[in-house]
C-alpha cells in the first residue's frame, strides 16, 4: 500500500462518516482508533442531547445546579467540561474557573467569592476546579496556614448542608489520574504550543510532589464526603471514556422531560465511576 492513503480526488468525495468509513476499510487501514474515535463521537452526541433536555428542565422548574470538576494536574476536567457545555445555552448554563484571590478577597470568609457565582434559578454552574482549592492545592504549596486549612475542612460540610437546604444540587466530581498517565500528559502540555498555555508553576510541581498531594486528597474525601453531598470518582487515565461517564452520571440524577426517549445508556459504568466510601482505602 501507498504511503498516501488519501488523492484530492478521495477527499473531495467523501462527505460523510460512513463513507470514510468505507474508504479507509478499501485501503486495509487499521480502523480499530477510527471506530473507537467514530464510536465515541456518536455517544457523545447523544448525550450532549439528553444534556440540554435537562437543561431545558432546569430552566422550566427553576432548579439550581453545581458541577464540580476537581483533580490532579492534567485529569482532563477543562476537557470534560467543555464537552459538557458545548451544546448549552449560555444564558442559563456557566463556567466558572477563578484565578488566585486578591488582596481584598483574602481578608474575606474564604468562601464568599465562590458564594456569589452559585446559580440563579433554573441555572446550572461549571465549576473548573472550586472551594477544594483550599483542601489539596493551598496546603500542598504553602498558599494557606495550617490553621486556615483545618478550618476549611470543619466548615466545607456546614456551607454545602446550607447550599443543600436551600435547595442548590452540588454534584462533586474527582477526576482520578494514574502518576503514569500524569506524566504523559504534563509532558504533551511542555512540548506542545497548543496546550503550553495550561502550563503554571503549579503544574510543573505536580509530578514532584504527588505523594503530598495524594495526602491531602485522601484527607479531603474522607472529611468532606456526605450523603447530601458526596464525592463521585471518575478514573480518567481513558479521556473519552471518562468523560462520556460522567455525563452519564450526572444525566442519571436527575428525572428530566423526555429521559425515557434517550437513544443511549444514561447511567454510567460502574467500573469508571464510583461513590467514594469511607471504609475503603482511596488509591489512584
Amino acid at each position: 500500500m501507498s504511503d498516501t492513503i488519501f488523492s484530492n480526488t478521495d477527499i473531495a468525495a467523501i462527505e460523510t462518516r460512513e463513507q470514510l468509513l468505507s474508504f479507509l476499510l478499501e485501503k486495509e487501514v487499521d480502523l480499530q482508533k477510527v471506530e473507537e474515535r467514530l464510536i465515541y463521537k456518536n455517544e457523545l452526541e447523544k448525550l450532549q442531547m439528553e444534556l440540554l433536555k435537562l437543561q431545558n428542565w432546569i430552566l422550566k422548574n427553576k432548579k439550581r445546579v453545581v458541577v464540580i470538576f476537581e483533580g490532579r494536574d492534567a485529569a482532563g476536567k477543562g476537557g470534560a467540561i467543555r464537552r459538557f457545555r458545548r451544546y448549552l445555552n449560555p444564558r442559563s448554563a456557566r463556567g466558572v474557573a477563578l484565578g488566585k484571590p486578591s488582596d481584598i478577597e483574602k481578608g474575606q470568609w474564604y468562601f464568599r467569592r465562590h458564594l456569589k457565582e452559585m446559580p440563579n434559578p433554573g441555572e446550572i454552574v461549571f465549576f473548573d476546579r472550586s472551594w477544594y482549592n483550599r483542601a489539596v492545592v493551598e496546603p500542598v504549596m504553602g498558599f494557606c496556614s495550617q490553621q486556615e486549612y483545618e478550618r476549611f475542612l470543619r466548615q466545607v460540610p456546614e456551607y454545602e448542608h446550607m447550599l443543600y437546604e436551600d435547595g442548590v444540587k452540588i454534584i462533586k466530581l474527582w477526576f482520578a489520574v494514574s502518576r503514569e498517565e500524569q506524566k504523559k500528559r504534563i509532558q504533551a502540555r511542555e512540548t506542545d504550543p497548543l496546550k503550553q498555555w495550561k502550563m503554571s508553576p503549579v503544574d510543573k510541581k505536580a509530578r514532584e510532589l504527588w505523594d503530598e498531594y495524594t495526602h491531602y486528597i485522601r484527607e479531603m474525601l474522607f472529611k468532606t464526603h456526605t450523603d447530601f453531598s458526596p464525592w463521585i470518582i471518575i478514573k480518567t487515565d481513558n479521556k473519552m471514556e471518562a468523560r462520556l461517564e460522567s455525563i452519564r452520571y450526572v444525566l442519571s440524577l436527575f428525572d428530566y422531560d423526555g429521559k425515557e426517549k434517550a437513544e443511549t445508556v444514561l447511567y454510567p459504568d460502574p467500573n469508571v465511576v464510583h461513590r467514594f466510601y469511607r471504609a475503603m482505602l482511596f488509591e489512584e
